[in-house]
């Protein structure tokens, strides 16, 4: 799908919520809806009539080169820029990015029209992905789980976790990502029990837990994956907890296809840990969607009402956490299809017992 048809989408919206256009100034937004990479934009798209793009200098021959088909406007007064092409009648605004000062600004500068809130329109549109980013996606999630795989082979006791973390992160640029999706989380030991550790100088040693959750950047789609195993051999109760964390994950996966209540995911995962009696060790969110964000919608929750549709692409990241000994996580990135969901990221989710 081109950023053109991902434009008549969104004005297919507007059309059956009788808006008269959105201003678009979340940065990923504009993104999506152009191609633009830059730090700077933003963009009017009219119900009726061609979308323009707004930017400053800094930018000129970098949006000519990625927006070749739209319309731009070169200066520094965005908002202004963007009151003056939404003048009357009623628009979308995106409110839920856009300051309040912002906000009150764009109302003065167009007294005669109304903004109303965007409601994550374009949000919502993003959640279903076309085949270009479903192969970007594939090839973050495969550079990821080559990276890792690779990183097992080495040895890794008697390094640091921040040691450990910046080798994976190397080792996945090495293999061609543009970038890493976000800053590596490698807990080992009692470090493990806590959810979103930052590496530190600790040493790795022989019965930790090792926790890592990582992923690789790739035409600016996140791969998210987390993958827990032990430097030497496992005793019982890590057993136990990683068979509890793995099960539940296989529970929540098999409701993760089209038309299923996204709810009901959650409810299949966390019925699992509490039939175990660990289900009060699980103080984390589920699973998220994934994309150009590496947290975006929809998010997998008791209270989420929604249906799934078929391409959309989230993650399935049930875990277990005991302060002061260690946890347990275990996520993939995920593509729902009409059938059977597809995991990206295919490594193994054994218990392995690194030497």
């Amino acid at each position: 799908m081109t950023t053109a048809e991902r434009r008549e989408r969104l004005t297919a919206v507007l059309a059956e919520r009788g808006i008269d256009g959105v201003v678009v100034t979340t940065l990923v937004n504009v993104r999506y809806l152009t191609g633009f990479t830059g730090s700077n934009g933003a963009l009017v798209v009219p119900r009726e009539g061609a979308a323009v793009f707004l930017t400053d200098g800094r930018y000129r021959d970098q949006a000519a080169a990625e927006l070749p088909d739209v319309e731009h406007q070169i200066g520094r007064d965005l908002l202004g820029a963007a009151a003056a092409l939404a003048a009357g009648g009623t628009w979308a605004a995106e409110t839920h990015t856009l300051s309040v000062d912002s906000h009150a600004r764009l109302s003065e500068l167009a007294p005669t029209t109304t903004f109303v809130p965007a409601d994550r329109v374009v949000e919502s549109l993003r959640e279903v992905k076309d085949d270009a980013e479903i192969a970007a996606l594939r090839r973050a999630c495969d550079i990821s789980t080559r990276a890792l795989e690779s990183l097992l082979q080495g040895p890794l006791a008697g390094r640091t976790e921040r040691a450990v973390a910046r080798d994976l992160e190397n080792r996945m640029l090495d293999l061609g990502a543009e970038a890493v999706g976000f800053e590596t989380i490698l807990a080992a030991g009692e470090n493990s029990a806590i959810p979103h550790h930052s590496p530190t100088d600790r040493i790795l040693a022989d019965g930790d837990l090792v926790k890592i959750d990582f992923g690789a950047r790739v035409d600016g789609y996140h791969a998210d994956c987390t993958r827990t195993f032990v430097l030497g051999r496992a005793d019982d109760w890590q057993r136990e907890i990683h068979a509890a964390v793995k099960e539940s994950q296989a529970a929540g996966l098999v409701a993760l296809r089209e038309g299923a209540v996204i709810a009901d995911s959650y409810a299949a995962a966390t019925s699992s840990l509490d039939a175990v009696g660990w289900l009060s060790a699980f103080t984390t969110g589920l699973g998220h969607g994934v994309g150009l964000e590496i947290h975006e919608d929809p998010f997998i929750g008791p209270s989420q009402t929604g249906k799934l549709a078929s391409r959309t692409v989230l993650t399935m990241e049930p875990g277990i956490y005991v302060p002061g000994r260690g946890g347990v996580r275990i996520e993939d990135t995920v593509l729902v299809t009409t059938g059977a969901p597809e995991v990206l990221t295919t490594m193994t989710k054994d218990l392995l017992e690194i030497g």
